[in-house]
């Protein structure tokens, strides 16, 4: 059983920065994946950045050069760093867990795990 809790989040003006932390408890997986999701009112949920047990990395282009994953692998604690945010980013996070594969694809449906969500609004 995996255990995912996200928090962080709050409310920043455009232009600033938020750091998610995703963390979770489980036990030791040879292989796994860590996404973030995101999702707005009224929208679909939207994958924007993934990485795996080795450290690859993969991220949308809505947040490609602003967003940055990183790993505490003794803290099982995933984070999200987000700069330059902008009014668009404003939505609830998720972060997502597949154990024992490695793989950056980014659809709904092979994450097992979720979390509850951490909300991030961005508005001046």
């Amino acid at each position: 059983q995996v255990q995912l809790v996200e928090s962080g989040g709050g409310s920043v003006q455009p232009g600033g920065s938020l750091r998610l932390a995703c963390e979770q408890s489980r036990g030791t997986f040879l292989y796994y994946s860590i996404a973030w999701f995101r999702q707005a009112p009224g929208k679909g949920r939207e994958g924007i950045a993934a990485i795996t047990s080795s450290g690859q990395t993969f991220y949308a282009d809505s947040v490609k050069g602003r967003f940055t994953l990183s790993q505490d692998y003794a803290k099982k604690t995933l984070y999200l760093q987000m700069n330059s945010l902008k009014p668009d980013d404003s939505a609830t996070y998720y972060c997502a867990f597949r154990p024992n594969v490695a793989s950056l694809n980014l659809q709904e449906s092979v994450f097992t795990y979720w979390g509850q969500g951490t909300q991030v609004t961005v508005s001046s």
